[in-house]
């Protein structure tokens, strides 16, 4: 009898991939194995791509995809809440795979109203949990440092909850993306002086009662503080993996800053920011579909990696297909 096989990614350095066959995992008695469909390609695994002194290779196969999707195809001998042949999004490790296995808590049903469509769960739902956490309210101005996949989809999120967004970029046609998501005003980054200036000028000098930094670089991060009001609320969601940051305290201090860290880490939480971007698609409040512009296969992992460091006009998210 031939054994089943998987095929997965192993990044065994800097820039370097190998592509190997291996036997499918046993599910344990409360996990399920996915047989994937798709895997989003995530900013956040730019830095263990390009490498870094504080990474060790090779990874685990599959590591560190964590934005898949797929079927059910075997479940765990406890597992009594979902059924072989579930479509359903996954918060896993080894997603850059054709198959891999997760806690039976850590996948979301997707309805059939999604078959067919491409649903990176974990990137959905760290949209929606950057949302919660900033506590946007009507009425207020938000501003949103960076549009791409995220700064999008935050840009719908908080127009629909009655603010008004002042998107900041530095790709011209991400400020066309921008407004096409609501954004009520948009702004060339080139010099942030300039966009400090604008955006006094929007607000009578009084900045932003939000302010969302979504790129996870210094400039940015600076810029945030200069934009947000006193006693404001700076989110960081930008992906900050590069090295130190620097803070201007004297400001944020002076100004009250309320600043958010708004990465989870508890997985119980990205669940259900998960489970909170399957709502929300499903009842169309949230369209992500014209943010997945880059598709690509598990052997072509390393042309989303490239995009995703060049940023090509166009470029907003990539995604592995399996189909």
């Amino acid at each position: 009898m031939t054994t089943p096989t998987m095929q997965a990614a192993v990044l065994t350095g800097a820039q370097r991939l190998r592509f190997v066959s291996l036997a499918l995992p046993e599910p344990g008695p409360h996990d399920v194995r996915i047989c994937l469909e798709g895997c989003g390609v995530c900013a956040s695994n730019l830095p263990v791509w390009e490498g870094r002194p504080w990474f060790a290779y090779p990874l685990a196969p599959g590591a560190p995809g964590h934005e898949g999707w797929g079927k059910l195809d075997a479940l765990g001998q406890d597992v009594r809440s979902l059924a072989l042949g579930q479509r359903v999004a996954v918060l896993s490790l080894h997603a850059y795979a054709t198959y891999d296995v997760a806690p039976a808590d850590a996948v979301v049903p997707l309805p059939a109203s999604l078959e067919g469509v491409p649903f990176p769960g974990e990137a959905l739902g760290c949209a929606m949990n950057v949302f919660r956490r900033s506590a946007i309210v009507p009425g207020q101005t938000v501003a949103i440092i960076g549009i791409g996949f995220l700064g999008a989809l935050l840009t719908a999120l908080a127009t629909q909850a009655g603010a008004r967004v002042i998107a900041i970029t530095r790709r011209a046609f991400a400020l066309e993306v921008a407004r096409q998501y609501g954004a009520a005003t948009t702004i060339r980054l080139d010099d942030p002086r300039h966009v400090v200036t604008q955006v006094n000028v929007l607000t009578g000098g009084a900045g932003c009662e939000r302010v969302i930094e979504a790129v996870g670089q210094q400039e940015p991060l600076d810029l945030a503080g200069e934009l947000t009001c006193v006693g404001g609320r700076l989110i960081i969601a930008g992906y900050h993996q590069d090295g130190l940051r620097q803070v201007n305290m004297q400001l944020w201090n002076w100004r009250g800053l309320e600043v958010i860290n708004a990465h989870e880490r508890d997985p119980s939480v990205i669940v259900e920011g998960m489970r909170m971007a399957v709502d929300a698609v499903t009842r169309g409040t949230l369209n992500p579909m014209p943010l997945y512009t880059h598709q690509v296969t598990l052997e072509q992992l390393p042309m989303a990696f490239a995009a995703l460091q060049q940023r090509p006009d166009g470029f907003l998210k990539a995604w592995i297909t399996y189909a």
